[in-house]
């Protein structure tokens, strides 16, 4: 579990709590007297019960709880959009196995139709479809859709000869223990929004909108922190509780873009200023993890955490001192801490854009939660990217103890589309 859930992607917030509502019901009388009154009458209990939350749930008319459901995302651009900026509360990674017989032109027909209702959805515009209805009291709410291919996509509309070699598939690593059902398909699509309602929309929408040409392979929901839920923006924390993300790339920085994104002058072309995905469903053995003491936890990371400062110092963006000592001539950041092996300088370099969401899928049989993260990671080339990280992982990482790698996916994101366009047209039409 590379350290990408972000630095560039904090849970943005400054948003105000709201001061409390003493809330009277019809007559006059005051929430709290009908409460204490409880006992006397269960049918006033119950009839002003439903005034009383009913008054509390309506905002005043005309006066706006928040900004945070007007915000928006670009659908159209040089990237795609839900690769770089902030990270989204809610989010659902899915994805489609063309159905049989299905080739190319099925695929033009669905990247128009799924081009077309992103843009509108992403705008805050209801989409075509007079059978699904349920975003419709929201905004955007930072809505983003993105739409990628796998390997197995090029094969199924003749396409081989355009297929990336940066696609071939990736390499088999000890802590996998992936269900194939789960894993890889033709199409991968990632939404993310700020509001429940509004990802399940789009999600919903995206899905009756392949008809009868694409079918689900699978799907995944997660979550982060609310934006506005910290006093000021921080880095994200992952269910293990610790600030996740520290030394993500910054797009401000000189090489973000080569790392992230194909070069415009990228082979194949159809891929200029695009990306690849790595999608790991990433379980996290919590029972086992929670045994450890704060200071062993501490030392499987190698990194504080109530503030993910290094145990070599400072604060959470102080360099790391890997070579400093304690009195007794240990290293402070033990030789296996998930920190020090997956820095870039012990991985050829390697350089990652982390963005994930946490989920939980209740507990197995034995009463252990089905809890991690679904981990997504983006990449001008996964060669250079992810495999050497989670290569040198494999061999030496702390933390590989308590967790697992049960999913696994590799897609080729092209570049953001041109008004009138939709996602892979060069590809498809090329």
């Amino acid at each position: 579990m590379p350290e990408q859930p972000l630095p560039a992607d904090p849970d943005s917030g400054s948003g105000r709590p709201s001061l409390p509502v003493r809330v009277k019901d019809a007559s006059g009388v005051s929430r709290r007297r009908l409460l204490g009154t409880a006992g006397a009458t269960g049918m006033l209990l119950g009839a002003a019960g439903g005034v009383a939350g009913h008054a509390a749930a309506a905002p005043a008319k005309g006066t706006p709880l928040t900004s945070l459901g007007s915000d928006r995302s670009p659908f159209h651009g040089t990237h795609q959009s839900g690769i770089t900026g902030e990270l989204q509360s809610h989010g659902h990674l899915v994805a489609f196995d063309l159905a049989a017989g299905a080739g190319r032109r099925e695929a033009i027909a669905l990247m128009r139709r799924w081009s077309a209702t992103a843009a509108r959805l992403m705008a805050g515009e209801p989409a075509d479809d007079g059978g699904i209805d349920v975003a419709r009291d929201a905004g955007p709410s930072a809505l983003t859709v993105t739409f990628g291919f796998g390997h197995s996509f090029f094969d199924r509309t003749g396409l081989r000869s355009q297929r990336p070699r940066a696609l071939d598939p990736l390499p088999a690593f000890s802590s996998d223990r992936l269900d194939k059902a789960r894993s890889n398909g033709d199409l991968w699509v990632q939404i993310g929004a700020n509001d429940a309602l509004v990802a399940f929309n789009a999600m919903r929408v995206l899905q009756r909108k392949t008809g009868s040409s694409a079918r689900v392979r699978w799907q995944m929901s997660g979550f982060n922190r609310s934006p506005g839920a910290t006093a000021h923006p921080v880095t994200a924390r992952n269910l293990m509780g610790q600030i996740d993300g520290t030394r993500n790339p910054h797009p401000d920085e000189e090489d973000f873009e080569k790392s992230v994104f194909v070069p415009s002058d990228g082979n194949p072309a159809w891929m200029a200023n695009g990306s690849y995905v790595v999608v790991r469903r990433i379980r996290m053995l919590l029972d086992d993890w929670e045994k450890l003491s704060h200071g062993e936890q501490e030392k499987v990371i190698g990194r504080r955490k109530a503030d993910g400062a290094p145990l070599s110092g400072g604060t959470e963006t102080t360099a790391m001192e890997l070579e400093k000592t304690d009195a007794d001539g240990n290293l402070v950041v033990p030789i296996n801490a998930h920190a020090r092996v997956s820095r870039p300088d012990y991985n050829q370099g390697a350089t990652i854009l982390r963005r994930l969401f946490s989920y939980h899928d209740g507990y197995d049989r034995r009463g252990a939660p089905d809890a991690g993260m679904l981990f997504v990671c983006w990449q001008a080339d996964p060669v250079r990217g992810f495999i050497p990280v989670q290569r040198h992982l494999d061999r030496g990482d702390a933390l590989s103890r308590y967790i697992r790698h049960e999913a696994s996916g590799l897609y080729a994101v092209p570049g953001g589309s041109a008004d009138g366009e939709y996602v892979g047209q060069r590809l498809l039409e090329g």
